[in-house]
């Protein structure tokens, strides 16, 4: 692809909607700018060579408007001298270089609408080299954010967790205080039937507890 074609890609394309399409924006702003820092300096290089084309037609185009001249003072010295073949060699001689004068002066035409163009399409270049990296420095914020929340949401979600288990290791730990406190009421009697009744529902009131407790783990994780 020409540098020509290539640039006109550059200014005309849409990087925001280039970069909603993109699965990895970041890395697709960094491509983008590289491309686009690339263009510039191919750009610049065409530019160098035109300016120095130009300065080449240049001194051509002076060379040729002095041999004019100077033809022109010959072909006026040999009419004063009476020679009129002189003079029309000279006319001639002059003619020629008019010739090709025009035609250099049509190519220094294209070279300074070339240059033009290049001045143009640098401007816009840069701008959009500018908007890209605004865009790069917005897209590597977002990222960064998105990275902070995802880190926090991980480490709150491992906090609850953490918080659910703690939970759990104290409803089991209360459990066997509450076995061990039966326990040692019972040592040396027998207990009475209205007690055994007592632990039974005390017993599966701390059993619903439990199950309750473990349904939530469940559920967290």
């Amino acid at each position: 692809m020409g540098v020509f074609s290539r640039l006109s890609d550059i200014v005309n394309a849409n990087i925001n909607s280039l970069l909603d399409r993109a699965e990895d924006p970041e890395k697709m702003v960094r491509l983008m700018i590289q491309e686009m820092e690339d263009t510039l300096v191919e750009v610049r290089s065409a530019a160098v060579k035109a300016i120095a084309d130009k300065k080449e037609v240049e001194r051509k185009l002076k060379k040729l408007h002095d041999g004019q001249i100077e033809w022109e003072e010959k072909a006026e010295f040999a009419v004063s001298k009476g020679r009129d073949d002189l003079a029309k060699g000279a006319l001639m001689a002059r003619r020629r270089l008019a010739e090709q004068a025009v035609v250099l002066e049509r190519e220094l035409e294209v070279i300074e609408e070339t240059l033009g163009k290049f001045d143009e399409d640098m401007n816009k270049l840069h701008n959009k080299l500018n908007e890209a990296k605004g865009k790069q420095r917005a897209v590597e914020i977002r990222m960064k954010t998105a990275e902070k929340r995802v880190k926090l949401r991980e480490k709150l979600h491992n906090s609850q967790i953490d918080d659910a288990l703690l939970r759990y290791e104290a409803m089991e730990r209360r459990i066997d205080e509450l076995e061990a406190s039966a326990e040692s009421y019972d040592m040396g009697r027998a207990k009475t039937l209205d007690e055994q009744f007592g632990d039974l529902e005390a017993e599966l009131g701390i059993e619903d507890d439990l199950k309750a407790l473990k349904e939530r783990v469940n559920k967290d994780n």
